[in-house]
């Protein structure tokens, strides 16, 4: 059975992105895209076997020059789950309509290795309910920006986390990693 772990970037007060602006896209200058996380970010998304996210989190991609059905991170297999958008799926980026939860559960049932949820909060939500997430690594940026996409979108779970790694960086970023207690 394949361990789905939910690897995002959040601020302090636990948004995994700020509000968009009027022109759609987003502040960037909040979150931090630089600095000595970065290359061991590079490093540990290199170890999941598949990414999974949600169309906002896909279309996020699309400010920094990516098509729809394009991947955007090359060398591993894209699920993008989404009843809104609209590409052909093809052997590196897969547009799964439907139930997410019953997908990913099915997914994580059918394969081995690590599933890296990317994004976004609203994907996270329903699966957290569902019971499908079993680690959180959180790149927890040294900011706060008030609202925005929470961690796991609507849904307010109530959890029991067992810490299993820390590492802090020069630039403020904290990455914790849990493992999650499901009672």
């Amino acid at each position: 059975m394949a361990l789905l772990v939910y690897h995002v970037g959040v601020s302090l007060d636990h948004f995994i992105t700020d509000q968009p602006m009027e022109d759609g896209l987003f502040d960037r200058t909040l979150f931090l895209f630089d600095g000595d996380h970065v290359p061991d970010f590079l490093s540990d998304i290199q170890k999941y076997d598949a990414v999974l996210m949600g169309g906002n989190t896909y279309q996020f991609g699309f400010q920094f020059g990516k098509n729809a059905g394009e991947p955007g991170y090359d060398g591993i297999k894209h699920y993008i789950f989404s009843n809104t958008m609209q590409f052909e799926s093809n052997a590196e980026v897969e547009l799964v309509r439907g139930d997410a939860g019953d997908y990913i559960e099915k997914l994580k049932k059918e394969t081995t290795g690590k599933l890296w949820l990317c994004g976004g909060g609203q994907l996270a939500g329903t699966l957290i309910e569902r019971k499908l997430i079993d680690q959180l690594v959180l790149k927890v940026n040294p900011i706060i920006v008030g609202s925005g996409v929470p961690l796991f979108g609507d849904v307010k779970p109530r959890l029991k986390l067992e810490l299993i790694d820390m590492k802090r960086y020069e630039n403020g970023v904290i990455k914790p990693t849990y493992n999650i207690i499901y009672t």
